[in-house]
């Protein structure tokens, strides 16, 4: 994990996200304190555990872009999930631990890819050496080699190592034998992974067996295949889990969206799967557990969880008061105003207008916005939120779309020309839209 202060943090996230310092902050400290706890000794650093974060606010004002863009930055495994998409256990769905499985596999992929840049170097150059075979195959010969032979063999390799350097190969096509994993069917097919035990499925993998089939495909097509199959020879399996496992455990981040969708719905009768019981579920994976996965143990001790819920029809107190006690870190993210609409549009290095200036340079068209532009998409985007449903920035993609949707299509003819978004363009585009308020929940 990336040794980030609580300070450089916050002005990361401030590049693509406008506002919510509270959030940002809270998130930023409970990032610090994780590399804090691995200074610590041994005997005490067991004990220090997560400072989990509740995040309220309406849709679409940063709560999962702030926690994405922070495991992005600090290099941790991230899963967000959707906390209405699991059931209680012993019910046909999805159980919580699947998330943590998740998380794992999330943390081997990160672990593979680094992996493979530390054996890229020998892989490129055990593949290039494999090309040079498929090309200039080795000769049988009968009693003693000829030297001669031999010497304009090795000419005619080096003659070839240049071509493929330089690319000038790139489009020959060479005969490869390709190994593919033969895909379950039948019964085995309507098997869901996360329903067997680690045992199992490492015996239904066996029974699949992998499938060699020879094709014929260009240098560039196999020298990607062939890269691959050296890296997955070089890489060590069980360290790469070993590091994932370890990564999973004390670095891992689950952003539980939604959570205000389970919170007691006030019925007197009948089991509620989906609310109640995935609480009861979802608080041991909190608290700490141990959860079984096909690549070992996970605990779960030390993971980060980030839940988020608009909370409109509901407040975080009519949850279990044992799963509202680990989240002890509370964050209300503010609703949107014009000002901050206008500086969505212009400030984050990922902003909507430095979006479609790129794409319309790709065809040759330059526009560029005026500020007045600028605010009259703020100000509508302010007005559509009170008056129709909030959602939050989203709003303004819907409005940018418009806006843009006659140039996008007139683009690839209209290659050479310089378009100037001003305020007239805007409104003549959305103000007809904008006023009728039935059309405008339906189009905005």
């Amino acid at each position: 994990m990336k040794e980030l202060t609580p300070k450089e943090i916050v002005s990361e996230l401030d590049r693509y996200i406008v506002g919510q310092q509270d959030a940002k902050r809270s998130v930023a400290v409970a990032i610090r304190n994780r590399w804090r706890r691995q200074q610590l000794p041994e005997s005490i650093r067991e004990e220090v555990g997560p400072k989990n974060i509740l995040m309220m606010g309406p849709t679409g004002v940063g709560k999962t872009e702030i926690a994405r863009r922070l495991a992005s930055l600090v290099g941790a495994p991230f899963v967000k999930v959707e906390a209405t998409k699991y059931t209680e256990v012993g019910y046909h769905g999805r159980d919580v631990e699947s998330m943590i499985r998740d998380l794992l596999d999330r943390a081997i992929t990160m672990v593979r890819d680094e992996q493979r840049e530390v054996v890229r170097q020998e892989a490129e150059r055990l593949t290039e050496e494999h090309l040079l075979d498929l090309l200039i195959p080795a000769v049988e010969t009968m009693g003693e080699s000829d030297p001669e032979a031999d010497d304009r063999r090795h000419r005619n390799r080096e003659k070839y190592r240049t071509k493929l350097r330089e690319g000038e190969m790139e489009d020959r096509p060479v005969e490869l034998s390709v190994t593919q994993k033969i895909a379950p069917q039948g019964i085995f097919a309507t098997i869901g992974g996360e329903s067997m035990d680690a045992d199992t499925q490492g015996f239904l993998e066996k029974l699949m067996p992998s499938q060699s089939k020879r094709r014929r495909i260009p240098i560039r097509e196999a020298r990607k295949i062939m890269f691959d199959e050296e890296c997955d020879r070089l890489i060590d399996d069980d360290k790469v889990t070993e590091l994932a496992i370890q990564r999973t455990q004390n670095s891992g981040i689950i952003f539980l969206d939604e959570l205000d969708k389970l919170c007691d719905s006030g019925r007197a009768h009948g089991p509620d799967i989906s609310r109640q019981g995935v609480q009861r579920d979802l608080l041991p994976m909190v608290e700490g557990c141990t959860v079984s996965t096909r690549h070992g143990q996970v605990s779960t001790d030390h993971i980060l969880f980030i839940a988020a819920g608009a909370f409109h029809g509901s407040k975080p107190s009519d949850l279990m008061p044992e799963l509202q006690g680990r989240f002890p870190i509370r964050v209300e993210l503010t609703d949107l105003n014009k000002e901050d609409f206008l500086r969505i549009l212009t400030e984050p290095e990922n902003a909507l207008t430095k979006q479609h200036v790129a794409l319309m340079a790709t065809e040759g068209v330059k526009i560029s916005f005026s500020s007045d532009a600028l605010s009259a998409m703020a100000e509508i985007a302010e007005k559509l939120n009170k008056s129709a449903q909030s959602t939050g920035a989203r709003r303004l993609y819907t409005i940018m779309e418009r806006v843009v949707e006659e140039l996008s299509f007139e683009a690839s003819d209209r290659s050479g020309e310089t378009v100037a978004i001003d305020e007239e363009f805007v409104r003549d585009r959305l103000s007809e839209i904008a006023a009728d308020e039935d059309l405008s929940r339906f189009i905005l």
